[in-house]
């Protein structure tokens, strides 16, 4: 059975989204992931444990305990 840290409530899982550790809900998917974080889905990237996920599959990839992701955002501008 794995151990809770000091950050994590029983029903959680603690990931690491750009750098820093965050305490989420288990079996959230990459889309609510988004919504949480409050961004736009059509100017981001994510790249999961070292592999960037595909748009078309945001909403089947799951995280779980310890999952490393790095959330990256397209501004534009001139």
């Amino acid at each position: 059975m794995a151990q809770l840290n000091a950050q994590q409530s029983p029903g959680e899982i603690v990931v690491t989204i750009n750098s820093q550790e965050r305490s989420l809900p288990a079996e959230m998917n990459l889309i609510q992931l988004i919504e949480l974080l409050k961004l736009e889905p059509r100017y981001l990237a994510i790249e999961l444990n070292g592999q960037v996920i595909s748009r078309k599959l945001h909403a089947t990839t799951r995280l779980t305990e310890g999952d490393v992701l790095e959330v990256v955002t397209l501004v534009g501008g001139g």
